[in-house]
């Protein structure tokens, strides 16, 4: 599977994140119910895979309470709830204090993952791999 083919998918809730090694990440995300009261989707009965995020390197990641994001013109991004940004304020920001560049030790991207609750925000100059764990 790969981070492209989670781009349409929607409501789902961040369950939190390791650094397996030094400057790894692994994040965790379940779908949640259909239903007026967002809840995951892990009842005992029935229970969603796991979508399990590795980046085996990272430059710099933040998580958000979602509450408190705004709606910002100025970002453009390709997905829904996993996002590919292309512009973004946190890519200026991350540009802004470090010493590579665009091209500089390789390309690095800004992924993000807007969840019910948390907006978490990666910069990595290498693709995450993507794994449903059931």
């Amino acid at each position: 599977m790969e981070y492209t083919d989670l781009k349409e998918l929607q409501d789902v809730f961040f369950f939190g994140l390791i650094e397996p090694e030094v400057n790894q990440l692994r994040l965790s995300f379940c779908k949640s119910k259909a239903s007026d009261i967002a809840e995951p989707l892990m009842d005992g009965e029935k229970s969603s895979p796991i979508i399990q995020v590795d980046f085996h390197s990272y430059i710099a990641y933040s998580i958000r309470n979602e509450f408190f994001t705004s709606w910002d013109d100025y970002e453009e991004f390709d997905g829904r709830t996993f996002r590919v940004y292309k512009k973004s304020r946190y890519l200026d920001f991350i540009s802004n204090g470090i010493f590579a560049s665009k091209d500089f030790p390789k390309p690095y991207k800004h992924y993000g993952i807007c969840c019910i609750d948390h907006v978490v925000d990666i910069i990595s100059t290498l693709e995450p791999v993507v794994r449903e764990i059931i």
